[in-house]
Order: C-alpha cells, then sequence, then structure tokens
C-alpha cells in the first residue's frame, strides 16, 4: 500500500486545491460573472460533452490500463500504443460526418425548450472529442504509475484557466458568449498538455504491427463505451435532461448543488488514479488474496476521509448557502441527496477497477444499461414534477441500484468483499458526528460559523476513528502528520 497511500495522498490533496478553485469558480464567478443563462448554458454543454466522451475514446482510456501489463516486450508495448491511439478514429469519423450531415435535426432536437442551445451544439462533439483524448494520454501516464502529474492538469490546471477566461469576462475583455466557444480552447489546451506529459514519460514508436490479441483488445474497447457511457449517463443525466424539461437557469442551480455533493467523491477520485492499475496488475497475476487485502483497505481508508468531507459539507450546508445569491439556495435537498450517493459509491473501494479488469464486466454492463435506462425515466417523471430536487432523488436511485448490481458480482462471483466489522463501527461514528453537530449553530458570520464547526467536528471525528483503530493507513498517515514514532 505504499506507493498508494503516498501518491493517493498526494493525489487527494491536488484534487482539492483543484477543488478550491473550482469551488470559486462555480459558487461565486460563473453566477456573477456569466449570468445563471450562460452559466446553465456551460454546464449544459460540459455535461453533454462528458456523455459523449466514451464514445470519442472509444474506451481506450480503460483498455490501455487493463492490457499494458500484459505486453512484455518493448515491440509489443509500441504496436499495442499505437492500435490504441487510432483506435478513436473508427467512431469519432463517423460521428463527424453524422453530426454534420444532420446538424440542424440534432439541434432542434436538443433545444426545444431553451432556443439558446441551438448554436451551441457543435461544441459538444468537439469538447467531447478534448476530454476523449485527455483522458487516453491521462491512462498513459496511470500505467506508468506517474498518475500525479496527470491529475494536477485535471482538476487544477484546467480549473486554473477557467478562472483566468471567467476574470476576462468580469473586466469586460471577453463577452459570456465568448467564454462559452473559449471552453473548447481551454478543453483543447488540457489534452494537448497532457499529449506533450504522456510522451515525456515514454515517447511512441508508432508500430503498425498491430498486437495479435486486438479483436480481443477491440471488442474489451466496445464494451467499455457502453460501461463509460453508462456510468456517465449515471452522473450526468439529469443535468442534461433538466436543459430538455425546464427552463436553463435551473441548470446553473443544480450544477452548484452538485458541485458542492461532488466534493465527497475526491479521495476516491485520487486514490482511483493509482489504485486502478495496480488492480489490473494484481487480476493479471492472479493474486487474489493481496486483492482482497487492498479491497479492504480502499474501502475503509474512502470511508473515513469521504465520511469526514460528507460531514463537513452536510453539518455546514446552511451557512454555506448563506454565502451565495438567494435564487441558488434551492438546492441544500440535493446537496444531501447526491452527497449520500457519492459516500455509498466511495465506500465500495477500488470495486469500479476490480469489475472492469474482470470477465464479468460484460454482465455488470447489461445491468448498467437497465438502470441508465431507469435513471432516463426515472428523470423523465420526476423533473416536471419536482425539478431539481426529482433530478436528484432519480439520481440516487439509478446511482445506488448500479453500485448494489456491481457489490454483488464482486462478492459473489470473485469471493471479494470490501466490509468489515469497522464498517459499521466507521458508520455509527459518522451518524453519531453528525448528530451531534448539525444542529449546533453559532451566531457569526457564515464563514467564522464554518471554520469553527469544522474545527470542532474534526477534532471529535479524527480522535474517535483514531482511537478505535478504524484504518490502520488512516492512523498511520495521523502518526506522520503529527510526527508520532511507530510503535514497535
Amino acid at each position: 500500500m505504499g506507493i498508494v497511500v503516498n501518491q493517493s495522498i498526494r493525489n487527494t490533496v491536488i484534487t482539492y486545491i483543484g477543488f478550491a478553485i473550482g469551488a470559486a469558480n462555480t459558487l461565486f464567478m460563473y453566477p456573477i460573472f456569466l449570468g445563471k443563462t450562460y452559466y446553465g448554458l456551460t454546464a449544459f454543454l460540459l455535461s453533454s460533452a462528458n456523455i459523449l466522451m466514451p464514445l470519442m475514446a472509444f474506451g481506450v482510456h480503460n483498455t490501455l490500463v487493463k492490457f499494458y501489463s500484459d505486453y512484455k516486450t518493448e515491440h509489443e508495448k509500441s504496436a499495442f500504443l499505437t492500435f490504441v491511439l487510432l483506435l478513436p478514429l473508427l467512431l469519432i469519423l463517423p460521428i463527424a460526418v453524422f453530426g454534420f450531415l444532420f446538424y440542424d435535426r440534432i439541434a432542434h432536437l436538443l433545444s426545444r425548450e431553451n432556443p439558446i442551445i441551438f448554436e451551441y451544439v457543435w461544441l459538444i462533439p468537439v469538447i467531447g472529442l478534448c476530454m476523449g483524448y485527455f483522458e487516453i494520454f491521462y491512462a498513459w501516464v496511470k500505467v506508468h504509475m506517474k498518475s500525479v502529474v496527470g491529475n494536477f492538469v485535471k482538476e487544477v490546471l484546467l480549473r486554473i484557466l477557467i478562472t483566468i477566461f471567467l476574470m476576462l469576462v468580469y473586466y469586460d475583455v471577453l463577452t459570456p458568449i465568448g467564454f462559452v466557444y473559449s471552453t473548447v480552447g481551454i478543453y483543447a489546451a488540457t489534452a494537448l498538455i497532457m499529449m506533450v506529459l504522456a510522451f515525456r514519460i515514454r515517447m511512441p514508436k508508432f508500430n503498425f504491427d498491430f498486437p495479435q490479441n486486438r479483436s480481443h483488445v477491440m471488442l474489451y474497447s466496445v464494451f467499455i463505451i457502453f460501461s463509460g457511457s453508462v456510468a456517465v449517463l449515471l452522473l450526468d443525466v439529469d443535468k442534461f435532461m433538466l436543459g430538455q424539461y425546464i427552463k436553463i437557469e435551473n441548470v446553473a442551480y443544480y450544477s452548484v448543488a452538485i458541485f458542492i455533493a461532488t466534493v465527497v467523491s475526491v479521495p476516491s477520485r485520487a486514490m482511483h488514479q493509482i489504485t486502478y492499475p495496480i488492480t489490473a496488475k494484481l487480476m493479471s497475476e492472479n493474486k487474489h488474496d493481496e486483492l482482497n487485502t487492498l479491497y479492504k483497505q480502499t474501502s475503509i481508508s474512502l470511508q473515513i476521509v469521504g465520511g469526514y468531507v460528507l460531514l463537513g459539507i452536510l453539518v455546514n450546508i446552511q451557512s454555506i448557502y448563506e454565502l451565495l445569491k438567494p435564487e441558488y439556495r434551492g438546492g441544500i435537498f440535493v446537496v444531501f441527496v447526491i452527497g449520500i450517493s457519492k459516500y455509498f459509491d466511495l465506500i465500495l473501494g477500488n470495486n469500479n477497477a476490480i469489475i472492469f479488469n474482470s470477465k464479468y464486466y460484460k454482465m455488470v454492463l447489461i445491468l448498467g444499461l437497465l438502470l441508465a435506462g431507469a435513471a432516463v425515466w426515472l428523470n423523465h417523471l420526476l423533473i416536471p414534477i419536482y425539478m431539481i430536487d426529482g433530478a436528484a432523488v432519480a439520481t440516487l436511485i439509478a446511482i445506488t441500484l448500479y453500485s448494489l448490481a456491481k457489490l454483488m458480482f464482486v462478492v459473489t462471483k470473485m469471493k471479494l468483499f470490501p466490509f468489515t466489522q469497522k464498517t459499521m463501527h466507521c458508520l455509527l461514528i459518522s451518524l453519531l458526528t453528525f448528530a451531534l453537530f448539525y444542529y449546533w449553530d453559532f451566531n457569526f458570520h457564515p464563514l467564522v460559523n464554518i471554520v469553527l464547526k469544522s474545527v470542532l467536528m474534526s477534532i471529535f471525528y479524527a480522535y474517535l476513528n483514531y482511537i478505535f483503530k478504524i484504518s490502520a493507513e488512516v492512523n498511520r498517515v495521523i502518526d506522520s502528520v503529527l510526527a508520532i514514532p511507530p510503535k514497535p
């Protein structure tokens, strides 16, 4: 776990720095500088591009991680890397032709409720393409156990560029419309930077003697396209469908609430950057016991850290929303619902990495497609009635069912189980902490309230987890921070 803990901590720190910048963008700059209409439009375009991204990447970002360790010689690795770089063109070119021929029909369909969307629809596949190749080059560095540099570009540099362009809007150098178009340049720039960094770690030697198992690689990639699309649909279909049923301004309100809740998943995102390739390697070498240990360790560590973040958000949620413009304050329910769904997903540890590197990924894909369909149906049913609250509930149901389905496959088919008695102990500590601090308010400025409650809650939560030794890995990190010598 040494490399996992080391890189996970670094990735977590980087990701939280990125989220701090993103918080300034999402909670203040977007609403004030762009206004709710263009903020909602930007959120809709980026969510739509994210849904399209797995198609543009052809699932290669997962395929690269799964198969790279199987190739032993430099010739085989070069052939494989060349193959996966070219593979996305099989879908990119047909999508480009289809989009060109039927652009007006597609644009009219997507802009029925909000006509402002019509002239910007072409940005969706272009941004999706940039996102797709970014993930491919990010996977390129992951397989060489260099996840930190890619994480910095994805979480920090991208948001810094967005901040710069939002400031240009503030100083009237750029119009809100100009910012919307500039998002293409921002995502293209990060994809190019990621490509340069990936090639510095390993410069490709183009070898068109494609790998012998290329049919297997292609088949896996096709399934990953659908799997990735299912995962993205479950995460982003709500914002996409909000733009189809209600005014685009509601996407802005919803995006603020989703951003706040998504902070819960930061530790999981940071840890998975390094555990994914390690999981693939352990499964390739059939090291079942080591894999089971890693599964349990990632689960309890993420439960502690993610639970702490969720508690920090929920006990301070009233004060957080007092800092925002009044029209954005209707999203507290969304934060609770989405935050809980993120918490449940992260306590499953490296479950996704196990699933997508096993022979059962096809079966889980079928369940995922059914649940993605259920998510679309639930959003269609609930959004017109409950608006953003309905979208949140639909997302909670869909993500929870999907997570349960994946967990059951890992438990029943692979005899791996992420939970121990410590899981329940940690949950009880979290519930106790919430009960003690949620209703305890100070009559100070919201920022002062947030700081005071967070400090007190942090001491209480960390102390209980530490003395009850919920996670040996987390305790070692605390010991190192406090300079406590290890016990003999």
